[in-house]
């Protein structure tokens, strides 16, 4: 405005500059009243006032994160979210209640529910494919949500939660350790915890452990974040034996941290390392389930973050895995590679599981600009391959993964709910905004908890979206998943924890 200097009087252009700094659209609603100058001058002065917004607002926000407590928080999409009540542990509350736990107890817990079958014994159900067919489901909630059991604060981290003998297992941060911790189903109260120095730290995916325990024949299986593996007495939180996989597979940990479920396959249990960095280091490695001896090791490469399957394909017992680079068959016995199909995405982020949607064919599904594919594996020879039946991007699942009904498939395509064809990888509806959340399958229906912490009952249908009811459960930012067993529904995320009667 140094040349309006000239022609316009001095202090209405100084009222205005002085106005832009101390609240740009004032500013803006002052030049535009000015009749000493044109329209061309005017837009000049707009855009100047706009560019000076951008700084002005940044300015504010760098002053706010500085001193008035505004954070910035990931929920999943792009851009992240300003906050001044950002999801993480309030580790006081998880102290303070554990101490009232403690001295309300005046002798050692029981068991409040008898258990006839132990089915949610390992990550996303039986068979890893977040489907629940142990009992039918309350299918109509009342109006203000299913009745509460209990809720209660717990530490950090994404896990999930495995249950067996009436007790609910996970893994969480707990300030600078990680525990893995048994609650009792019915109560909520707090068995035992086995606790170690751990504490990962990562800004966009999140702090603490992530990979879901797996509960087998009495024995718990976790793996932390930054790699320890430890096998635990389930009744009594007692260590058996213990690893870090990192070091065992001479493996660099991944960006977003360990993430992948331990696998139990008849006498071994799998587990998922890091990126060997041009090193000689195997990173898929069976130990003894027992002992912890070391049973085989297989693959050289990087691993992603999705948890190993076992699974039939094509008459074949084996074990599904997606690495950073493709999707492969190994035998449960030594780990051979049987197969392998190309699969990269951005990052290396393969993070949803493969969902299985026959005898022989199953999709692999991923954000970051990737989409999905389904895959037919087939015998030829003495061998096996594995090809592309379709690839589209209808159905984009990030972290979040999908389940497979009756010849569809629902999933989260970038946090919208989506129904395609499994055939033919048709889009059938896409409809309802619930977030980077997770879902499971029940009784015909789709139990969803939203990445705001909300349940929500869909129908699992092709025909449309039909959404039957929903709550507020838990509170903040929810990537947990969701499990179902004895009736009961458990939810946690970094925060709270909860459980509700789904029994009809």
């Amino acid at each position: 405005m140094g040349l309006l200097s000239k022609v316009v009087p001095v202090r209405p252009l100084n009222r205005v500059r002085f106005a832009t700094l101390l609240f740009p659209p004032l500013g803006l609603v002052l030049l535009w009243r000015l009749r000493e100058i044109g329209f061309g001058r005017k837009l000049l002065g707009t855009a100047g006032i706009l560019l000076f917004s951008i700084l002005y607002l940044a300015g504010i926000v760098a002053l706010l994160m500085l001193w008035g407590g505004l954070e910035i928080e990931w929920r999943g999409g792009f851009p992240p979210v300003l906050t001044f009540r950002k999801t993480k542990p309030d580790y006081a509350a998880v102290e303070a209640h554990r101490a009232r736990q403690s001295s309300a107890a005046l002798e050692p817990a029981t068991v409040s529910v008898v258990v006839s079958t132990n089915y949610w014994t390992d990550f996303r159900g039986p068979h890893r494919d977040g489907r629940y067919d142990e009992r039918p489901i309350l299918t109509h909630w009342p109006a203000d949500g299913l009745r509460r059991i209990w809720r209660q604060p717990i530490g950090g981290g994404y896990a999930s939660f495995v249950v067996a003998d009436g007790r609910a297992f996970t893994i969480e941060q707990r300030r600078e350790r990680e525990a893995v911790t048994a609650y009792e189903l019915r109560t909520g109260r707090e068995l035992w915890a086995h606790s170690y120095p751990a504490a990962f730290s990562e800004s966009m995916g999140g702090d603490g452990p992530r990979a879901t325990p797996t509960w087998h024949d009495g024995r718990i299986y976790s793996l932390g974040a930054e790699g320890e593996f430890c096998c635990l007495q389930a009744g009594t939180g007692q260590l058996l034996w213990r690893k870090n996989i990192l070091g065992e597979a001479r493996a660099r940990n991944l960006h977003f941290a360990l993430s992948s479920s331990p696998l139990v396959v008849s006498e071994n249990v799998v587990v998922l390392s890091g990126d060997p960095d041009g090193g000689a280091g195997r990173t898929v490695l069976a130990y003894n389930r027992v002992t912890g001896a070391a049973a085989w090791s297989a693959l050289n490469e990087r691993m992603a973050y999705a948890s190993p399957m076992f699974v039939t394909l094509a008459e074949e017992r084996q074990i599904l895995v997606v690495t950073a680079g493709r999707a492969v068959g190994l035998t449960p016995d030594t780990g051979k590679l049987l197969w392998e199909f190309p699969w990269r995405v951005a990052n290396d982020n393969a993070i949803a599981q493969p969902v299985l949607t026959g005898t022989n064919r199953f999709l692999l599904s991923a954000g970051y600009g990737t989409g999905c594919a389904l895959v037919e594996i087939s015998r030829e020879g003495n061998g096996f391959t594995a090809r592309q039946i379709w690839k589209n991007a209808n159905l984009k699942n990030k972290f979040n993964s999908s389940v497979y009904d009756e010849g569809y498939i629902y999933g989260l395509d970038e946090g919208i709910l989506t129904c395609l064809d499994a055939a033919t990888g048709a889009r059938r509806w896409k409809d309802g905004r619930y977030g980077y959340g997770q879902l499971l399958l029940a009784s015909g229906h789709l139990v969803i908890l939203g990445g705001e912490g909300e349940l929500i009952l869909v129908r699992a249908t092709p025909e449309k979206l039909i959404e039957a009811s929903r709550f507020q459960a838990i509170g903040g930012k929810t990537w947990n998943h969701p499990v179902i067993s004895n009736g009961l529904l458990l939810v946690r995320n970094a925060v709270e924890m909860a459980c509700f009667d789904i029994s009809p």
